[in-house]
């Protein structure tokens, strides 16, 4: 299969994700919302709390693919959430341009992709058990060395500032639109964007944090529609409060 064709799956396997809980979801949404994020103008992302809180001390080495998978988020770990591993044929390797160029690393982050590319990548999905919430969130840990992180995340805050709508793997995403800059980690980013995927529109919201040289990403959509979806902060904090633990663990 050529990267083109594993990327369109992968984005009908994604926005199928959000749908499948439909039939189980009964009335409207109501996934948890991140209390650090609150919709804004394209100019919240221009400045960068804690950016350079790691500076003055040594650049952690990545972590390797098995540490990762410990520390990624587990059924368990988050109540009411379950949690499935994301196959690799989910997560393609490979980088398809975007039209317009400047959106590139916001296409690129939607299949949990970058460049500089991660070493080693793993990645989930968590649906809330409660029939009452909607929402579907992916989520993915990616190991870097410190300053390609650093710049994937100078990246994607420059693009949503920059990118309004963009087309990717024939697909089309629109109403790109920066949020505040939650405070997590060493830095982070959230924007959010519009996808319309077989004939589906669903909005979707990114939040991307950099722990050291650890990229940990997510992403929601809500089933049953709404644009006013929001990454669980209960999911974020669960997922570096677990990062952190593997890391101390691991000495790195």
């Amino acid at each position: 299969m050529d990267v083109k064709s594993n990327m369109s799956r992968a984005a009908m396997a994604l926005s199928a994700a959000a749908l499948a809980c439909t039939a189980a979801c009964g009335g409207g949404g109501g996934g948890g919302g991140a209390g650090e994020e609150k919709a804004g103008g394209k100019t919240s992302a221009s400045a960068a709390p804690g950016l350079g809180k790691a500076k003055d001390k040594a650049p952690q080495a990545p972590l390797t693919a098995a540490q990762l998978d410990e520390a990624a988020l587990a059924s368990g770990d988050v109540p009411d959430y379950k949690v499935t591993k994301t196959s690799e044929a989910d997560m393609p390797a490979g980088s398809v341009p975007a039209e317009p160029a400047a959106c590139q690393p916001i296409a690129d982050m939607f299949f949990f992709t970058s460049t500089p590319g991660a070493e080693s990548r793993t990645g989930r999905t968590l649906a809330a058990e409660s029939g009452l919430d909607a929402t579907v969130t992916s989520l993915a840990l990616l190991a870097h060395e410190r300053s390609d992180a650093e710049k994937v995340i100078a990246d994607l805050r420059t693009a949503s500032d920059k990118c309004t709508a963009y087309k990717h793997t024939d697909y089309r995403y629109s109403g790109v639109e920066a949020l505040p800059i939650p405070e997590y980690g060493d830095e982070a980013v959230s924007y959010r964007l519009k996808g319309t995927i077989e004939d589906t529109t669903l909005t979707m919201t990114f939040t991307i944090v950099r722990s050291d040289s650890t990229l940990a990403a997510f992403y929601a959509m809500k089933a049953l529609g709404g644009d006013e979806v929001e990454v669980p902060a209960e999911v974020i904090k669960a997922q570096l409060a677990k990062l952190e633990k593997v890391r101390k663990k691991s000495g790195v």
